[in-house]
């Protein structure tokens, strides 16, 4: 594959700094409570999250827009649990994606686009297989 486009992020480990190159980035990390630290700054999970969501959003519109569907508004939340990987004694991660379509694509359709967007989502592809990833449609 050639890139279209390449982002560039430097952290300094999870309890530091996350700068993207072009300093839009710029970010203080630490860790959340739930794992020890004071939670005084974002982390490696909630940036995963974020990016998630707003490629899923934007793959389950380009979906509708292929099959000449309006998803008007969606909204998606995606979970990033970070948890004990017995496999190995270390961390793994799971996530689950709400996505929150309207009244209109409460039905089959709707359900066929997430599911759509979740086979054409980059960020849903390099996931597959390697962490679980749930859909629930709210």
């Amino acid at each position: 594959m050639d890139a279209i486009y390449t982002a560039a992020a430097t952290a300094t480990g999870r309890e530091g700094r996350a700068v993207s190159s072009d300093g839009q980035l710029d970010l203080t990390l630490a860790f959340p409570p739930a794992l020890g630290g004071n939670g005084q700054g974002t982390n490696p999970e909630q940036l995963f999250a974020a990016g998630y969501a707003a490629c899923f959003a934007s793959a389950l519109g380009a979906i509708g827009r292929q099959a000449k569907v309006d998803t008007g508004e969606i909204s998606v939340t995606a979970e990033v649990g970070i948890g004990k990987d017995e496999s190995d004694g270390g961390f793994a991660l799971k996530v689950t994606l709400r996505v929150e379509l309207p009244e209109a694509l409460a039905n089959e359709t709707g359900e066929k686009l997430v599911h759509q967007a979740h086979a054409f989502c980059p960020y849903s592809k390099a996931t597959k297989g390697n962490i679980p990833v749930d859909l629930v449609i709210e």
